[in-house]
Protein backbone atom coordinates (compact mmCIF):
# COMPACT_ATOMS: atom_id res chain seq x y z
CA UNK A 1 0.00 0.00 0.00
CA UNK A 2 1.17 3.52 -0.79
CA UNK A 3 2.29 5.82 2.00
CA UNK A 4 -0.80 7.97 2.50
CA UNK A 5 0.12 9.41 5.92
CA UNK A 6 1.09 12.86 4.62
CA UNK A 7 -2.07 13.14 2.52
CA UNK A 8 -4.36 12.11 5.38
CA UNK A 9 -2.71 14.19 8.11
CA UNK A 10 -4.16 17.65 7.21
CA UNK A 11 -7.73 16.31 7.31
CA UNK A 12 -7.26 14.92 10.80
CA UNK A 13 -5.24 17.88 12.11
CA UNK A 14 -7.68 20.54 10.87
CA UNK A 15 -10.58 18.76 12.58
CA UNK A 16 -8.74 17.86 15.80
CA UNK A 17 -6.34 20.80 16.19
CA UNK A 18 -3.75 18.42 17.60
CA UNK A 19 -0.75 17.10 15.70
CA UNK A 20 -0.29 14.12 18.02
CA UNK A 21 -3.96 13.12 17.90
CA UNK A 22 -3.96 13.53 14.12
CA UNK A 23 -0.92 11.27 13.72
CA UNK A 24 -2.47 8.66 16.03
CA UNK A 25 -5.76 8.79 14.10
CA UNK A 26 -4.07 8.38 10.72
CA UNK A 27 -1.91 5.52 11.98
CA UNK A 28 -4.92 3.77 13.51
CA UNK A 29 -6.88 4.00 10.24
CA UNK A 30 -3.95 2.74 8.16
CA UNK A 31 -3.37 -0.22 10.50
CA UNK A 32 -7.08 -1.16 10.39
CA UNK A 33 -7.06 -0.85 6.61
CA UNK A 34 -4.36 -3.49 6.31
CA UNK A 35 -6.59 -6.11 7.93
CA UNK A 36 -9.90 -5.57 6.08
CA UNK A 37 -11.26 -7.07 2.85
CA UNK A 38 -10.50 -4.53 0.11
CA UNK A 39 -12.39 -6.17 -2.77
CA UNK A 40 -15.32 -3.75 -2.40
CA UNK A 41 -13.08 -0.65 -2.27
CA UNK A 42 -12.79 1.06 -5.67
CA UNK A 43 -11.10 4.28 -4.50
CA UNK A 44 -8.43 3.50 -1.90
CA UNK A 45 -7.45 7.08 -0.97
CA UNK A 46 -11.09 8.18 -0.96
CA UNK A 47 -11.95 5.39 1.46
CA UNK A 48 -9.02 6.31 3.74
CA UNK A 49 -9.87 10.03 3.73
CA UNK A 50 -13.47 9.24 4.62
CA UNK A 51 -12.34 6.93 7.44
CA UNK A 52 -9.91 9.51 8.86
CA UNK A 53 -12.50 12.31 8.73
CA UNK A 54 -15.16 10.28 10.54
CA UNK A 55 -12.78 8.97 13.19
CA UNK A 56 -11.53 12.53 13.75
CA UNK A 57 -15.10 13.78 14.15
CA UNK A 58 -15.84 11.11 16.77
CA UNK A 59 -12.65 11.88 18.69
CA UNK A 60 -13.35 15.63 18.59
CA UNK A 61 -16.83 15.02 20.00
CA UNK A 62 -15.34 13.17 22.98
CA UNK A 63 -12.72 15.88 23.54
CA UNK A 64 -15.35 18.63 23.53
CA UNK A 65 -17.12 16.95 26.43
CA UNK A 66 -13.90 16.85 28.40
CA UNK A 67 -12.65 20.38 27.70
CA UNK A 68 -15.91 22.35 27.47
CA UNK A 69 -15.17 24.48 30.54
CA UNK A 70 -11.46 25.12 29.94
CA UNK A 71 -9.32 27.24 27.63
CA UNK A 72 -7.87 25.15 24.84
CA UNK A 73 -5.53 26.30 22.08
CA UNK A 74 -4.59 24.16 19.07
CA UNK A 75 -1.25 22.39 18.90
CA UNK A 76 1.00 24.59 16.70
CA UNK A 77 2.70 23.25 13.58
CA UNK A 78 5.73 24.67 11.82
CA UNK A 79 4.94 25.86 8.29
CA UNK A 80 8.54 26.62 7.37
CA UNK A 81 10.42 23.35 8.01
CA UNK A 82 11.97 22.17 4.75
CA UNK A 83 12.09 18.51 5.77
CA UNK A 84 8.35 18.22 6.32
CA UNK A 85 6.55 16.22 3.60
CA UNK A 86 3.07 17.40 4.62
CA UNK A 87 1.32 19.76 2.19
CA UNK A 88 1.49 22.87 4.36
CA UNK A 89 -0.98 24.78 2.22
CA UNK A 90 -3.67 22.40 3.51
CA UNK A 91 -2.88 23.27 7.12
CA UNK A 92 -5.21 25.97 8.44
CA UNK A 93 -3.99 29.23 9.93
CA UNK A 94 -3.68 29.28 13.71
CA UNK A 95 -6.30 32.02 14.11
CA UNK A 96 -8.82 30.02 12.10
CA UNK A 97 -8.13 26.81 14.04
CA UNK A 98 -8.77 28.74 17.24
CA UNK A 99 -12.03 30.15 15.89
CA UNK A 100 -13.16 26.69 14.81
CA UNK A 101 -13.26 25.64 18.47
CA UNK A 102 -16.62 27.45 18.59
CA UNK A 103 -18.11 24.80 16.33
CA UNK A 104 -19.39 21.31 16.95
CA UNK A 105 -17.30 18.50 15.49
CA UNK A 106 -19.63 18.01 12.49
CA UNK A 107 -19.97 21.74 11.83
CA UNK A 108 -16.21 22.01 11.89
CA UNK A 109 -15.74 19.09 9.50
CA UNK A 110 -18.30 20.44 7.02
CA UNK A 111 -16.79 23.92 7.14
CA UNK A 112 -13.26 22.61 6.59
CA UNK A 113 -14.20 20.25 3.77
CA UNK A 114 -16.17 22.96 1.93
CA UNK A 115 -13.98 26.01 2.50
CA UNK A 116 -10.51 24.47 2.67
CA UNK A 117 -10.68 21.29 0.57
CA UNK A 118 -13.32 22.53 -1.93
CA UNK A 119 -15.68 19.59 -1.43
CA UNK A 120 -19.18 19.88 -2.89
CA UNK A 121 -22.14 19.39 -0.55
CA UNK A 122 -22.77 16.08 -2.30
CA UNK A 123 -19.20 14.93 -1.56
CA UNK A 124 -19.48 16.10 2.07
CA UNK A 125 -22.77 14.25 2.53
CA UNK A 126 -21.31 11.04 1.10
CA UNK A 127 -18.17 11.37 3.25
CA UNK A 128 -19.81 12.04 6.61
CA UNK A 129 -23.00 10.07 6.02
CA UNK A 130 -25.94 12.48 5.97
CA UNK A 131 -28.03 14.38 3.42
CA UNK A 132 -26.97 17.26 1.18
CA UNK A 133 -29.50 19.44 3.00
CA UNK A 134 -27.86 18.60 6.33
CA UNK A 135 -24.50 19.61 4.88
CA UNK A 136 -25.90 22.97 3.75
CA UNK A 137 -27.51 23.60 7.15
CA UNK A 138 -24.34 22.71 9.06
CA UNK A 139 -22.24 25.01 6.87
CA UNK A 140 -24.69 27.89 7.34
CA UNK A 141 -24.74 27.31 11.10
CA UNK A 142 -20.93 27.20 11.20
CA UNK A 143 -20.58 30.48 9.31
CA UNK A 144 -23.10 32.17 11.61
CA UNK A 145 -21.19 31.01 14.68
CA UNK A 146 -17.85 32.14 13.29
CA UNK A 147 -19.20 35.47 12.06
CA UNK A 148 -15.86 36.31 10.45
CA UNK A 149 -14.46 37.35 7.08
CA UNK A 150 -11.01 35.98 7.89
CA UNK A 151 -9.50 33.64 5.34
CA UNK A 152 -8.69 30.04 6.17
CA UNK A 153 -5.00 30.40 5.42
CA UNK A 154 -2.84 33.42 6.12
CA UNK A 155 -0.50 33.55 3.13
CA UNK A 156 0.65 37.11 3.88
CA UNK A 157 2.43 36.23 7.10
CA UNK A 158 5.86 37.18 5.71
CA UNK A 159 5.07 40.90 5.67
CA UNK A 160 4.09 40.80 9.34
CA UNK A 161 7.14 38.98 10.68
CA UNK A 162 9.33 42.10 10.60
CA UNK A 163 6.99 43.77 13.09
CA UNK A 164 7.94 41.25 15.74
CA UNK A 165 11.42 42.71 16.25
CA UNK A 166 9.83 45.94 17.50
CA UNK A 167 7.57 43.91 19.78
CA UNK A 168 10.50 41.98 21.27
CA UNK A 169 12.52 45.17 21.77
CA UNK A 170 9.61 46.85 23.57
CA UNK A 171 9.25 43.82 25.82
CA UNK A 172 12.96 43.71 26.64
CA UNK A 173 13.11 47.42 27.52
CA UNK A 174 9.72 47.52 29.24
CA UNK A 175 8.62 50.30 26.87
CA UNK A 176 4.85 50.50 27.49
CA UNK A 177 4.28 53.37 25.06
CA UNK A 178 5.94 51.58 22.12
CA UNK A 179 4.22 48.30 22.97
CA UNK A 180 0.79 49.97 22.93
CA UNK A 181 1.50 51.43 19.49
CA UNK A 182 1.94 47.88 18.20
CA UNK A 183 -1.31 46.55 19.69
CA UNK A 184 -4.92 46.90 18.55
CA UNK A 185 -7.28 48.54 21.02
CA UNK A 186 -9.34 45.35 21.28
CA UNK A 187 -6.39 42.94 21.34
CA UNK A 188 -6.94 39.40 22.61
CA UNK A 189 -4.32 37.47 24.58
CA UNK A 190 -5.05 33.78 25.15
CA UNK A 191 -2.76 31.39 27.03
CA UNK A 192 -2.84 27.60 27.33
CA UNK A 193 -0.64 25.80 29.83
CA UNK A 194 -2.38 22.44 29.64
CA UNK A 195 -2.55 20.32 32.77
CA UNK A 196 1.03 20.90 33.94
CA UNK A 197 1.60 24.67 33.62
CA UNK A 198 -0.53 27.25 35.42
CA UNK A 199 -0.87 30.43 33.36
CA UNK A 200 -1.27 33.85 34.98
CA UNK A 201 -4.53 34.44 33.11
CA UNK A 202 -6.15 32.34 30.38
CA UNK A 203 -7.86 35.15 28.46
CA UNK A 204 -7.19 38.89 28.59
CA UNK A 205 -8.69 41.57 26.34
CA UNK A 206 -8.04 45.27 25.72
CA UNK A 207 -4.84 47.18 25.10
CA UNK A 208 -4.27 48.34 28.70
CA UNK A 209 -4.74 45.00 30.44
CA UNK A 210 -2.94 43.02 27.73
CA UNK A 211 0.12 45.31 27.64
CA UNK A 212 0.46 45.14 31.44
CA UNK A 213 0.16 41.36 31.46
CA UNK A 214 2.59 40.92 28.56
CA UNK A 215 5.27 42.97 30.29
CA UNK A 216 4.73 41.20 33.60
CA UNK A 217 4.96 37.73 32.03
CA UNK A 218 8.06 38.69 30.05
CA UNK A 219 9.83 40.06 33.12
CA UNK A 220 8.80 37.14 35.35
CA UNK A 221 9.24 34.19 32.98
CA UNK A 222 10.86 35.09 29.64
CA UNK A 223 13.73 37.46 30.45
CA UNK A 224 17.07 36.00 29.37
CA UNK A 225 15.59 33.22 27.24
CA UNK A 226 16.69 32.63 23.65
CA UNK A 227 14.30 34.28 21.18
CA UNK A 228 13.66 32.98 17.65
CA UNK A 229 11.29 34.30 14.98
CA UNK A 230 9.37 31.70 13.05
CA UNK A 231 6.25 30.84 11.05
CA UNK A 232 3.62 28.69 12.75
CA UNK A 233 0.42 27.68 10.95
CA UNK A 234 1.12 30.35 8.30
CA UNK A 235 1.38 33.09 10.92
CA UNK A 236 4.33 34.94 12.47
CA UNK A 237 5.48 33.49 15.77
CA UNK A 238 8.05 34.00 18.50
CA UNK A 239 9.64 30.94 20.08
CA UNK A 240 11.26 31.23 23.50
CA UNK A 241 13.86 28.60 24.37
CA UNK A 242 14.99 27.75 27.88
CA UNK A 243 18.09 25.55 28.19
CA UNK A 244 17.74 24.71 24.47
CA UNK A 245 14.19 23.39 24.97
CA UNK A 246 11.14 25.18 23.59
CA UNK A 247 9.46 26.92 26.53
CA UNK A 248 6.83 29.18 24.96
CA UNK A 249 5.33 29.63 21.50
CA UNK A 250 3.52 32.89 20.82
CA UNK A 251 1.51 33.07 17.58
CA UNK A 252 0.51 36.51 16.30
CA UNK A 253 -2.40 37.73 14.21
CA UNK A 254 -2.09 41.15 12.60
CA UNK A 255 -4.79 43.51 11.36
CA UNK A 256 -3.92 46.85 9.71
CA UNK A 257 -0.28 46.48 10.84
CA UNK A 258 -1.26 46.09 14.49
CA UNK A 259 -1.31 42.98 16.63
CA UNK A 260 -4.92 41.84 16.93
CA UNK A 261 -4.40 38.55 18.77
CA UNK A 262 -1.62 36.71 20.59
CA UNK A 263 -1.95 32.99 21.27
CA UNK A 264 0.55 31.85 23.88
CA UNK A 265 1.17 28.10 24.15
CA UNK A 266 3.18 26.94 27.17
CA UNK A 267 1.73 23.43 27.43
CA UNK A 268 4.82 21.16 27.15
CA UNK A 269 2.76 18.44 25.47
CA UNK A 270 1.76 20.79 22.66
CA UNK A 271 5.26 22.16 22.26
CA UNK A 272 7.21 18.91 22.14
CA UNK A 273 6.55 18.25 18.45
CA UNK A 274 7.29 21.84 17.36
CA UNK A 275 10.91 22.36 16.27
CA UNK A 276 12.21 20.04 18.97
Amino acid sequence: MKNYSDILFPYAYNILGSSEDAKDTVQDILIKYLSIDKNHIENEIGFLIKSVINQSINLKKRQKKISADSIWLPEPISTEKADDNINKEEILSYSMLTLLEKLSAKERAVFILKESFDYSHKEIAETIGFTIENSRKLLSRAKNKLNTTRVLKNKAHQQDTSQLKYYVEAMKTGDVATLKKLLSEDILLAADGGESVKVVRAVTMGITDVSKLLLYVFKAFLTGLEVRMSSVNHQPAILYYKNQALYNCQVFEFEKNRIKSIYSVVDPQKLKALFG
